[in-house]
């Protein structure tokens, strides 16, 4: 994810004799950037992504994608409620921004739903559908983390899933649009998560880099952003795999 503000590469000195420090690369946000990079290497092996970049899809295959992720889009907001029920007064920062995240997100299935009846799928199938085995592992384990004391490491959840939209989610509509001739009604949600899901990085990346994050909470929260970016990658691999 390109959003972090992390940069190896040295600044130019500002002052004779003076470099500005560079980032700790134990720091939490460097961390984060590495579990992005195998993330996105992890990406690019999964089937139906490798034949989206080569323009070997099919409107099947559009659809089949968007019946995957509907299963577990419809758990999204309800594990991060959980999450909000679960932070004490001493962490109301973080209950009132899960609370007011998982409202933005409530609705979500929805701009899903239009698109896949869009392109000829049937809204009655598509809301009978299942989890598939990738959706069903996502979706238990962060039931099981939002459930905990303090769930601080559900902001690592949130770093993958939301740098997700903000960074993939719109080149792959466009680039389903140049395949396959869509119209913008019928990729609204990837496209949508580009915008929107841009904005909740920066909002994240500005919690995550305050002096409510400690080093027990960094741990909890890389270890999160780890399980959950093979978890979604599993979700992708396995379609309709039940």
């Amino acid at each position: 994810m390109t959003s972090t503000g992390i940069s190896t590469e040295a600044s130019a000195e500002t002052v004779e004799g003076y470099r500005p420090p560079q980032p700790d690369r134990a720091g939490l946000l460097a961390r984060l950037s590495d579990v992005w990079t195998d993330f996105e290497a992890r990406l690019a092996e999964v089937p139906i992504l490798r034949a989206l970049d080569a323009g070997d899809v099919t409107v099947a295959d559009y659809q089949r994608l968007l019946h995957n992720l509907r299963q577990q889009v419809v758990d999204g907001s309800l594990w991060i409620a959980r999450a909000a029920s679960n932070f004490d007064m001493d962490h109301f920062d973080l209950r009132s921004a899960a609370i007011s995240h998982a409202l933005e997100e409530h609705r979500d299935h929805l701009l899903l739903e239009r698109d896949y009846v869009a392109v000829g799928g049937s809204l009655e199938a598509l809301r009978a559908g299942r989890k598939n085995l990738g959706s069903q592992a996502l979706s238990g384990y962060m039931f099981h983390e939002a459930s905990q004391p303090n769930p601080v490491g559900c902001l690592g959840a949130m770093f993958i899933i939301e740098g997700l939209g903000a960074q993939k989610a719109g080149v792959w509509a466009r680039r389903f649009q140049e395949v396959l001739g869509l119209a913008d009604n019928q990729v609204h949600f990837m496209a949508y998560h580009q915008d929107a899901d841009a904005e909740h990085t920066g909002t994240l990346d500005a919690i995550l880099t305050s002096d409510r994050i400690d080093d027990a909470a960094a741990d909890a929260i890389v270890t999160c952003a780890r399980v959950v970016a093979r978890l979604y990658v599993m979700q992708l691999t396995e379609l309709d795999e039940i």
